[in-house]
């Protein structure tokens, strides 16, 4: 699999948040929102600069198998942790802080329906929605400048009996040898990558295969988006 699996866009799928986005990246689906405080956090009152979070859940019913809201257990498991600042880290990329001023944006992304790539769909359109608020912000005379650097899109790639492997689906995932998660700006910088082998090692060929594989399904989706 060389290609993106269908990739779609949704905007303005939700009534009350500044921007929401859905994103759906084969059978993947994710609901991306913004909400905009004039506020940022203590360790940033006074130095004249914004921020941007992101939050991350999946609905019960997101997989095959139905899994208890986290708030009924009473704290986010680690994958959940590691996935929201992934994709904090990730829109901040893009993202002049100071040019934002001090107030700060959350993104919510809540997986619809889970068939891999969840983080790099959320990503994806996390950034999607995150442009669609500043542009309000802009419109409404509230920031006199754009604070986007640069546009963020994430994919996943993998190697798959010695294949490499493009945008994995949650079946391809599974059985893959090598897993990786790449984010990259516009203009073909890596934001982050997110490598590991499931027994098995993988060459610095299959990693550049893997690498340029990933940066043309990226230009794709921002082609597309």
């Amino acid at each position: 699999m060389k290609n993106l699996r269908p990739f779609t866009i949704q905007k303005n799928v939700l009534k009350h948040p500044v921007a929401s986005v859905q994103v759906s990246m084969g059978d993947t689906v994710v609901l991306c929102s913004v909400t905009i405080e004039e506020k940022v956090p203590p360790f940033l009152r006074g130095l004249g600069k914004g921020w941007i979070t992101a939050e991350y859940g999946m609905l019960p019913t997101a997989t095959h198998e139905r899994t208890n809201r986290e708030a009924k257990r009473g704290q986010q498991n680690g994958r959940t942790q590691e996935i929201q600042r992934l994709i904090g880290r990730s829109l901040r990329a893009g993202i002049d802080l100071k040019k934002l001023g001090e107030r700060s944006i959350i993104v919510d992304c809540d997986v619809i329906q889970a068939d891999g790539g969840t983080r790099c769909a959320s990503i994806t359109g996390g950034f999607i929605a995150l442009e669609m608020a500043i542009t309000q912000l802009l419109t409404a005379g509230t920031l006199s400048e754009s604070p986007i650097i640069e546009r963020i899109a994430a994919v996943s790639v993998g190697i798959l009996n010695e294949e490499v492997m493009l945008d994995l689906d949650y079946a391809a995932d599974s059985a893959c040898s090598v897993d990786m998660n790449v984010v990259m700006t516009q203009t073909g910088r890596f934001v982050e990558i997110q490598a590991s082998g499931e027994e098995a090692t993988f060459t610095p060929a299959q990693l550049q295969a893997m690498l340029a594989l990933a940066a043309s399904g990226i230009q794709t989706i921002f082609d597309e988006a």
